[in-house]
């Protein structure tokens, strides 16, 4: 038999061993899940995998999907975690009962489980300064999260271009170069050092209408289209972008420069909330 000496003893010995396995781990970034219907009609909770190859190659962290469950309280919990939330892209669309709005076209995938999530981890996050990165529906979600509307189909707005990718292409073709974004001084895309005027890809379908009170607009597009914004009184980094930098970032230092910061930010982070890291 163990004397509770002794029990005791062990228990702290493997909180020790735990507290600084812990504290050399690479930082952990986690990506909120988007919820699809697949095998015999069950709920499945992921995203593509070119977002967790993004995180561990160009951030160079860990990575961990957060569930969409309905008690988002999880979610909430895990952040304290993390060292950075990246927020993906979808298929789903945000449901317009998010914004007060309603549906202006039949046949959308909506994902109301991510919706919930994804909005209580945004508004947690800027509230925490935990580095907040979103990519397309990450910048719709930033937007609504933070009491902003959406234009449902962009390509219907008077003077508006289509931002939609061509889907009879492969999948690969829908992420190369479509138009260019003007980017505003005096923001984390300008710092970046890529001039004013920068040629990225496109592939959505909702774009921000009404503008969040307190985000800063960081790019537009030649149509007037937000495509990247960032939150102004945020105690920590927050960018999100309505392009796709997780395709062809080898090939394009404008996309590997976003995921350079996020790093900076996400490292920064880690050493000052965690303490030291392995990286």
């Amino acid at each position: 038999m163990f004397s509770p000496f002794l029990l005791l003893r062990l228990t702290e010995s493997n909180m020790l061993r735990h507290t600084n396995s812990d504290k050399n781990r690479k930082p952990l970034v986690g990506i909120p899940a988007s919820v699809r219907m697949l095998e015999l009609d069950m709920p499945f909770h992921g995203n593509g995998e070119q977002y967790h190859a993004a995180v561990t190659d160009h951030v160079g962290a860990n990575v961990f999907t957060i569930p969409s469950l309905d008690d988002t309280g999880n979610a909430l919990e895990l952040l304290d975690h993390v060292d950075g939330v990246l927020l993906t892209g979808s298929f789903s669309n945000i449901h317009p009962q998010a914004y007060e709005g309603t549906i202006m076209a039949e046949g959308q995938l909506f994902d109301l489980a991510r919706d919930r999530n994804s909005f209580d981890i945004i508004r947690e996050s800027v509230r925490r300064g935990i580095p907040l990165f979103g990519i397309c529906r990450g910048l719709q979600e930033f937007n609504v999260a933070l009491g902003g509307s959406l234009h449902q189909q962009l390509h219907k707005v008077k003077g508006r271009f289509d931002h939609r990718s061509d889907e009879s292409l492969p999948l690969k073709q829908h992420f190369l170069p479509a138009h260019e974004i003007e980017i505003f001084p005096g923001g984390i895309l300008a710092e970046l050092g890529h001039g004013h005027r920068v040629m990225v890809n496109t592939s959505h379908t909702q774009g921000v209408d009404q503008l969040a009170d307190g985000l800063f607009v960081e790019a537009v597009s030649d149509d007037g289209t937000i495509e990247a914004v960032s939150v102004e009184a945020a105690p920590g980094w927050t960018l999100a972008v309505q392009l796709h930098p997780e395709w062809y970032i080898q090939e394009t230092p404008f996309y590997a420069s976003l995921f350079a910061c996020f790093r900076r930010a996400v490292i920064e982070y880690r050493k000052r909330v965690h303490g030291s890291i392995l990286i």
